[in-house]
């Protein structure tokens, strides 16, 4: 076993972690559903409606309640969060890390958003763009019209 997962398996003791159903209710009930994907996934793949976007980097900033930095949201110690990445291991290494920092509620989604649209649960599709090489194509095309 390697070392990050055997750190993952430690981490992820303290948490108590939601499938994706068991997230949904969750977020029904007023949780937070935090997600914390890079960009060029999100565009790839998708998002979940509704989901706040925070970038890790910022994560610990935006959701402390008690900092200058937070987003509306973040109002309370007691503020149930459920973070979500790709697949489930980045977001648990996050919440343990809310854990730390006050936040004893904040827990991840197993699997995590491929999971959620593996379970048939409402995603926006990704967002389609031209890629470069059309856009110049297109315009080369409208200068000869």
């Amino acid at each position: 076993m390697s070392a990050i997962d055997r750190l993952l398996a430690r981490e992820r003791s303290a948490l108590r972690r939601l499938e994706p159903k068991e997230a949904r209710r969750a977020v029904d009930r007023g949780a937070l559903l935090v997600d914390i994907r890079p960009v060029t996934d999100r565009e790839a793949e998708g998002e979940i409606s509704g989901a706040l976007v925070i970038d890790r980097n910022v994560l610990e900033w935006r959701l402390d309640p008690t900092g200058p930095d937070r987003i509306p949201e973040a109002d309370s110690t007691d503020r149930h969060i459920v973070l979500f990445c790709n697949e489930g291991y980045a977001s648990s290494l996050a919440a343990v890390g809310l854990h730390r920092l006050g936040l004893p509620r904040a827990t991840d989604l197993v699997g995590g958003f491929r999971a959620w649209k593996a379970d048939g649960l409402p995603v926006t599709p990704p967002h389609s763009r031209p890629s470069p090489r059309a856009g110049r194509s297109r315009a080369r095309r409208t200068r000869r019209t």
